[in-house]
């Protein structure tokens, strides 16, 4: 007979990962919704389970051992394993119903969702969506980490070893202030726009690398002002302070409403970037994820409703 042996939890190993990952004890602990004492407690309880130190710890940093490497990436997997385990039993009962953990990059939260969930509640009651917001990287830590079951995200971005659909195409338009020479043209073209400085979003946000994806090798640069949401940007250009690239998702839902703010279409080669799902490749849910990403685009194919146009006819937007 096997003889008993003490094995440490899931939430030590979670806990474990979560330092690893933020490579400090209060913004692991910050991100696991407990204290840093609780934190602590329970990590020194992992090591007396394993009877070996993974973490070393000074007063200015914590550094990871290469057995705790090790045990970390066993972790990973094994919180991962048990999510799939989850996932499968809910996965038994009706089509996509059950709890779903989605995580979604703030450049399309407010903007697509609004659109379609109302939709989505309809033809799947069954399903509880929890929403968590981020930045793309984060999110797929999350996903990796088992903490996340899907992502609503942009593409082109690396997805190794996840599985992905793309249902909508989201080009970019010109924003710029009132009075900008660019409310003379029906369309921008990207050589009409050399020498113009960009304003961006901040570092990590992929929606950066996109529109300067838009502008590489067309003699438009990035302007020395950045923003941490495209609220933020919108206001920035009304206030005269330059131009940016909006995502014709973010126009469609009014995020110029209220505002001097006017935008054109980009002429010539159509810059775009893809929205879509991605999911772990080994999760038992893929079949699922692959029918709501058909959902998501019936719904976005739809033209809006007369009373959404009208409103979308408001102050500021010039299509």
């Amino acid at each position: 007979m096997t003889a008993y042996r003490h094995l440490p939890t899931l939430t030590q190993l979670r806990h474990l990962i979560a330092v690893a990952d933020h490579g400090h004890f209060g913004r692991a602990a910050e991100a696991c919704f407990i204290t840093q004492s609780s934190l602590s407690a329970s990590i020194k309880e992992l090591e007396t389970t394993l009877g070996r130190v993974l973490i070393e710890r000074t007063r200015r940093s914590v550094m990871i051992t290469p057995l705790g490497e090790d045990v970390v990436g066993r972790a990973r997997k094994a919180v991962t394993d048990v999510c799939d385990i989850v996932d499968l039993v809910a996965a038994s009962g009706a089509v996509l119903s059950g709890p779903l953990r989605l995580g979604v990059i703030p450049t399309i939260a407010s903007f697509l969702l609004p659109r379609v969930m109302p939709a989505v509640r309809k033809a799947y009651p069954g399903l509880k969506l929890y929403l968590h917001e981020d930045k793309t990287a984060r999110l797929i830590e999350g996903l990796g980490g088992g903490d996340l079951d899907l992502l609503l995200m942009a593409f082109p971005y690396s997805t190794e070893g996840l599985e992905t659909t793309v249902f909508a195409d989201d080009p970019f338009w010109v924003a710029f202030p009132k009075g900008h020479w660019c409310a003379d043209r029906e369309g921008v073209s990207m050589a009409d726009l050399k020498g113009e400085d960009l304003m961006l979003l901040g570092e990590g946000h992929c929606l950066r690398d996109h529109a300067l994806a838009v502008g590489d090798g067309k003699g438009m640069t990035a302007g020395e002002f950045q923003a941490s949401s495209l609220h933020t940007l919108v206001q920035m250009v009304d206030n005269g302070l330059g131009l940016t690239l909006l995502p014709k998702m973010a126009i469609d839902a009014g995020i110029t409403r209220g505002t001097g703010v006017q935008v054109r279409p980009l002429q010539g080669k159509v810059i775009s970037r893809q929205i879509g799902f991605a999911w772990r490749a080994a999760s038992s849910r893929k079949d699922d994820f692959a029918r709501l990403g058909e959902f998501f685009r019936d719904e976005l194919a739809m033209p809006l409703s007369p009373r959404r146009k009208q409103t979308d006819k408001g102050k500021g937007i010039r299509k």
